[in-house]
Protein backbone atom coordinates (compact mmCIF):
# COMPACT_ATOMS: atom_id res chain seq x y z
CA UNK A 1 0.00 0.00 0.00
CA UNK A 2 2.95 2.39 0.93
CA UNK A 3 4.51 1.59 -2.36
CA UNK A 4 1.35 2.43 -4.49
CA UNK A 5 1.13 5.56 -2.19
CA UNK A 6 4.81 6.73 -3.01
CA UNK A 7 3.77 5.70 -7.07
CA UNK A 8 1.26 7.97 -6.78
CA UNK A 9 2.82 10.89 -5.33
CA UNK A 10 5.45 10.47 -7.93
CA UNK A 11 3.21 10.39 -10.50
CA UNK A 12 1.52 13.52 -9.21
CA UNK A 13 4.96 15.24 -9.02
CA UNK A 14 4.94 14.68 -12.72
CA UNK A 15 1.91 15.76 -14.01
CA UNK A 16 1.99 19.11 -11.69
CA UNK A 17 5.57 19.62 -13.30
CA UNK A 18 4.58 19.18 -16.44
CA UNK A 19 1.49 21.45 -16.25
CA UNK A 20 3.18 24.33 -14.32
CA UNK A 21 6.85 23.89 -16.00
CA UNK A 22 6.02 25.88 -18.73
CA UNK A 23 3.89 28.80 -16.90
CA UNK A 24 6.95 29.21 -14.43
CA UNK A 25 9.23 29.44 -17.43
CA UNK A 26 7.39 32.23 -18.61
CA UNK A 27 6.97 34.07 -15.36
CA UNK A 28 10.55 33.72 -14.72
CA UNK A 29 11.54 35.49 -18.27
CA UNK A 30 8.85 38.38 -17.56
CA UNK A 31 11.70 39.64 -15.24
CA UNK A 32 14.74 39.15 -17.66
CA UNK A 33 15.90 42.42 -18.65
CA UNK A 34 17.80 41.17 -21.65
CA UNK A 35 14.75 41.25 -23.37
CA UNK A 36 14.62 37.22 -24.34
CA UNK A 37 13.56 34.15 -22.99
CA UNK A 38 17.00 32.44 -24.24
CA UNK A 39 19.51 33.90 -21.49
CA UNK A 40 18.66 35.82 -18.17
CA UNK A 41 21.19 38.92 -17.95
CA UNK A 42 19.33 40.69 -14.76
CA UNK A 43 16.09 41.18 -13.18
CA UNK A 44 13.81 44.20 -14.40
CA UNK A 45 10.05 45.16 -13.83
CA UNK A 46 10.35 47.44 -17.00
CA UNK A 47 7.70 45.20 -18.55
CA UNK A 48 5.45 45.17 -15.84
CA UNK A 49 5.38 49.01 -16.03
CA UNK A 50 4.67 48.76 -19.59
CA UNK A 51 1.89 46.71 -19.40
CA UNK A 52 0.40 48.60 -16.71
CA UNK A 53 1.11 52.39 -18.73
CA UNK A 54 -0.51 51.28 -21.85
CA UNK A 55 -4.36 52.49 -21.50
CA UNK A 56 -5.73 50.14 -24.75
CA UNK A 57 -4.71 47.47 -22.63
CA UNK A 58 -5.97 48.48 -19.36
CA UNK A 59 -9.32 48.79 -21.08
CA UNK A 60 -9.29 45.62 -23.08
CA UNK A 61 -8.91 44.47 -19.03
CA UNK A 62 -11.91 46.21 -18.30
CA UNK A 63 -13.71 44.92 -21.29
CA UNK A 64 -12.56 41.35 -19.97
CA UNK A 65 -13.61 41.41 -16.69
CA UNK A 66 -17.34 43.29 -17.50
CA UNK A 67 -18.07 40.15 -20.14
CA UNK A 68 -16.65 37.50 -17.70
CA UNK A 69 -18.71 38.77 -14.52
CA UNK A 70 -21.96 40.04 -16.64
CA UNK A 71 -21.65 36.67 -18.72
CA UNK A 72 -21.73 34.58 -15.67
CA UNK A 73 -24.06 36.11 -13.55
CA UNK A 74 -26.45 35.69 -16.49
CA UNK A 75 -25.62 32.37 -17.30
CA UNK A 76 -26.10 31.64 -13.84
CA UNK A 77 -29.69 32.59 -13.38
CA UNK A 78 -30.63 30.53 -16.49
CA UNK A 79 -28.52 27.68 -15.20
CA UNK A 80 -30.53 27.70 -11.81
CA UNK A 81 -33.63 27.95 -14.10
CA UNK A 82 -32.90 25.02 -16.92
CA UNK A 83 -31.46 22.58 -13.88
CA UNK A 84 -34.97 22.90 -11.69
CA UNK A 85 -36.20 22.16 -14.95
CA UNK A 86 -34.38 19.52 -16.04
CA UNK A 87 -34.62 18.12 -12.51
CA UNK A 88 -38.72 18.27 -12.41
CA UNK A 89 -38.78 15.85 -15.64
CA UNK A 90 -39.91 12.32 -14.60
CA UNK A 91 -39.20 10.36 -17.50
CA UNK A 92 -35.61 9.62 -17.65
CA UNK A 93 -35.44 9.08 -21.18
CA UNK A 94 -36.45 12.78 -21.44
CA UNK A 95 -34.53 13.59 -19.00
CA UNK A 96 -31.29 12.24 -20.29
CA UNK A 97 -32.26 13.69 -23.34
CA UNK A 98 -31.96 17.25 -22.26
CA UNK A 99 -28.69 16.39 -20.46
CA UNK A 100 -27.10 15.75 -23.66
CA UNK A 101 -28.53 18.55 -25.21
CA UNK A 102 -27.08 20.53 -22.22
CA UNK A 103 -24.07 18.94 -22.58
CA UNK A 104 -23.31 19.73 -26.69
CA UNK A 105 -21.92 23.34 -26.14
CA UNK A 106 -19.24 21.62 -23.61
CA UNK A 107 -18.23 18.51 -26.05
CA UNK A 108 -17.99 20.62 -29.40
CA UNK A 109 -15.26 22.48 -30.71
CA UNK A 110 -14.97 25.49 -29.92
CA UNK A 111 -13.83 26.57 -33.80
CA UNK A 112 -17.53 25.01 -34.19
CA UNK A 113 -19.02 26.66 -32.15
CA UNK A 114 -17.36 29.98 -32.45
CA UNK A 115 -18.71 29.99 -36.29
CA UNK A 116 -21.64 29.12 -35.48
CA UNK A 117 -22.11 32.06 -33.76
CA UNK A 118 -20.58 34.00 -36.39
CA UNK A 119 -22.74 32.88 -39.27
CA UNK A 120 -25.81 33.40 -36.18
CA UNK A 121 -25.23 37.39 -35.64
CA UNK A 122 -24.57 37.86 -38.88
CA UNK A 123 -27.65 36.39 -40.24
CA UNK A 124 -29.63 38.00 -37.29
CA UNK A 125 -27.90 41.34 -38.17
CA UNK A 126 -26.41 41.57 -34.60
CA UNK A 127 -23.07 44.13 -34.88
CA UNK A 128 -19.98 42.11 -33.57
CA UNK A 129 -18.77 44.04 -30.15
CA UNK A 130 -19.65 43.61 -26.85
CA UNK A 131 -23.19 42.56 -27.25
CA UNK A 132 -21.76 39.26 -29.61
CA UNK A 133 -19.66 38.62 -27.24
CA UNK A 134 -21.82 38.81 -24.25
CA UNK A 135 -24.58 36.60 -26.04
CA UNK A 136 -21.73 34.18 -26.82
CA UNK A 137 -20.16 33.81 -23.69
CA UNK A 138 -23.71 33.49 -21.76
CA UNK A 139 -24.35 30.32 -24.32
CA UNK A 140 -21.15 28.18 -23.61
CA UNK A 141 -21.52 28.76 -19.75
CA UNK A 142 -24.89 28.01 -19.30
CA UNK A 143 -23.89 24.32 -20.06
CA UNK A 144 -21.10 24.44 -17.40
CA UNK A 145 -23.17 26.48 -14.74
CA UNK A 146 -25.96 23.49 -14.90
CA UNK A 147 -23.68 20.80 -14.45
CA UNK A 148 -22.47 22.64 -11.48
CA UNK A 149 -25.61 23.19 -10.12
CA UNK A 150 -27.93 19.77 -10.85
CA UNK A 151 -25.99 17.47 -8.68
CA UNK A 152 -27.03 19.67 -5.37
CA UNK A 153 -30.57 19.49 -6.95
CA UNK A 154 -30.86 15.54 -7.48
CA UNK A 155 -29.22 15.21 -3.57
CA UNK A 156 -32.29 17.12 -2.19
CA UNK A 157 -34.66 15.56 -0.44
CA UNK A 158 -38.08 15.65 -1.94
CA UNK A 159 -39.78 15.25 1.76
CA UNK A 160 -38.38 18.91 1.92
CA UNK A 161 -40.39 20.69 -0.83
CA UNK A 162 -43.32 18.68 -0.20
CA UNK A 163 -43.15 19.39 3.62
CA UNK A 164 -43.39 23.16 2.98
CA UNK A 165 -46.31 23.13 0.38
CA UNK A 166 -47.86 21.14 3.04
CA UNK A 167 -47.47 23.92 5.52
CA UNK A 168 -49.51 26.12 3.11
CA UNK A 169 -45.87 27.96 1.26
CA UNK A 170 -45.94 29.25 -1.73
CA UNK A 171 -43.99 28.53 -4.97
CA UNK A 172 -42.10 31.41 -4.42
CA UNK A 173 -41.31 30.71 -1.02
CA UNK A 174 -40.17 27.35 -1.57
CA UNK A 175 -38.00 28.53 -4.35
CA UNK A 176 -36.43 30.85 -2.10
CA UNK A 177 -36.30 29.52 1.47
CA UNK A 178 -36.27 25.60 0.89
CA UNK A 179 -34.57 25.31 -2.65
CA UNK A 180 -31.97 27.95 -3.13
CA UNK A 181 -30.53 27.59 0.06
CA UNK A 182 -29.60 23.92 -0.26
CA UNK A 183 -28.05 24.45 -3.85
CA UNK A 184 -26.25 27.93 -3.06
CA UNK A 185 -22.68 26.25 -3.07
CA UNK A 186 -23.44 24.57 -6.49
CA UNK A 187 -25.03 28.25 -7.85
CA UNK A 188 -21.46 29.80 -6.19
CA UNK A 189 -19.56 26.61 -7.95
CA UNK A 190 -21.02 27.65 -11.10
CA UNK A 191 -20.96 31.06 -11.22
CA UNK A 192 -16.57 30.72 -10.74
CA UNK A 193 -16.71 28.17 -13.35
CA UNK A 194 -18.56 29.89 -15.79
CA UNK A 195 -16.46 33.13 -14.78
CA UNK A 196 -12.92 31.35 -15.17
CA UNK A 197 -14.06 29.61 -18.35
CA UNK A 198 -15.14 33.27 -19.78
CA UNK A 199 -11.86 35.18 -18.56
CA UNK A 200 -9.78 32.10 -20.64
CA UNK A 201 -11.99 31.91 -23.88
CA UNK A 202 -10.20 32.53 -26.76
CA UNK A 203 -11.40 30.33 -29.91
CA UNK A 204 -14.77 31.22 -29.71
CA UNK A 205 -14.63 35.33 -28.60
CA UNK A 206 -11.61 35.56 -31.34
CA UNK A 207 -15.11 34.74 -34.21
CA UNK A 208 -17.59 37.30 -32.50
CA UNK A 209 -15.14 40.44 -31.66
CA UNK A 210 -15.35 43.35 -33.95
CA UNK A 211 -13.42 46.18 -34.87
CA UNK A 212 -12.02 47.86 -32.03
CA UNK A 213 -13.41 45.57 -29.37
CA UNK A 214 -11.14 42.98 -28.14
CA UNK A 215 -10.46 40.87 -24.78
CA UNK A 216 -7.32 39.78 -23.27
CA UNK A 217 -7.16 36.60 -24.69
CA UNK A 218 -7.46 37.67 -28.24
CA UNK A 219 -5.40 40.22 -27.63
CA UNK A 220 -2.52 38.61 -26.34
CA UNK A 221 -2.93 36.22 -29.53
CA UNK A 222 -2.48 39.05 -31.78
CA UNK A 223 0.52 40.82 -29.99
CA UNK A 224 2.48 37.37 -30.04
CA UNK A 225 2.03 37.07 -34.22
CA UNK A 226 3.79 40.31 -34.13
CA UNK A 227 6.92 38.56 -32.87
CA UNK A 228 8.42 37.60 -29.65
CA UNK A 229 7.93 40.50 -26.73
CA UNK A 230 8.46 39.92 -22.86
CA UNK A 231 5.70 42.34 -22.09
CA UNK A 232 3.33 39.19 -23.28
CA UNK A 233 5.20 37.23 -20.45
CA UNK A 234 4.35 40.25 -17.85
CA UNK A 235 0.62 39.96 -19.15
CA UNK A 236 0.40 35.98 -19.04
CA UNK A 237 1.79 36.37 -15.80
CA UNK A 238 -0.75 39.00 -14.17
CA UNK A 239 -3.61 37.30 -15.85
CA UNK A 240 -2.27 33.91 -14.12
CA UNK A 241 -1.87 35.76 -10.84
CA UNK A 242 -5.32 37.12 -10.98
CA UNK A 243 -6.87 33.60 -12.08
CA UNK A 244 -5.07 32.28 -8.38
CA UNK A 245 -6.36 35.06 -6.42
CA UNK A 246 -10.35 34.00 -7.82
CA UNK A 247 -9.14 30.34 -6.77
CA UNK A 248 -7.82 31.16 -3.08
CA UNK A 249 -10.77 33.35 -3.03
CA UNK A 250 -13.42 30.94 -4.22
CA UNK A 251 -12.20 28.07 -1.48
CA UNK A 252 -11.77 30.63 1.49
CA UNK A 253 -15.63 31.42 0.68
CA UNK A 254 -16.40 27.76 0.77
CA UNK A 255 -14.01 27.18 4.03
CA UNK A 256 -15.96 30.07 5.28
CA UNK A 257 -19.82 28.86 4.44
CA UNK A 258 -18.51 25.15 5.50
CA UNK A 259 -20.79 22.35 3.79
CA UNK A 260 -23.81 21.94 5.71
CA UNK A 261 -24.86 18.63 7.27
CA UNK A 262 -27.73 16.88 5.97
CA UNK A 263 -29.45 17.13 9.19
CA UNK A 264 -28.64 21.26 9.27
CA UNK A 265 -29.78 21.28 5.38
CA UNK A 266 -33.34 19.91 7.23
CA UNK A 267 -33.64 21.78 10.00
CA UNK A 268 -33.46 25.40 8.59
CA UNK A 269 -35.22 25.18 5.77
CA UNK A 270 -38.09 23.48 7.78
CA UNK A 271 -37.46 26.32 10.86
CA UNK A 272 -37.73 29.20 8.31
CA UNK A 273 -41.37 27.40 7.07
CA UNK A 274 -42.00 26.89 10.91
CA UNK A 275 -42.08 23.40 11.09
CA UNK A 276 -40.47 22.41 14.83
CA UNK A 277 -36.92 20.75 14.72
Amino acid sequence: MKGKNKFANIYLVIVFAVLYAPIFYLMYYSFNSGGTMHEFEGFTLDYYREVLQDTRLIIIFINTLVIALLSSAIATVIAVIGALAIQRVRSRRAKNTMLSLNNVLIVSPDVIIGASFLILFTIAGIKLGFVSVLLSHVAFSVPIAVLMILPHLQEMSPTLTDAARDLGATRRDVLTKVILPIIKPGIFSGFFMALTYSLDDFAVTFFVTGNGYSTLSVEIYSRARQGVSLSINALSTLIFLFTILLVVGYYFINQRKGRPSRAAETAEPAAEMGVPR
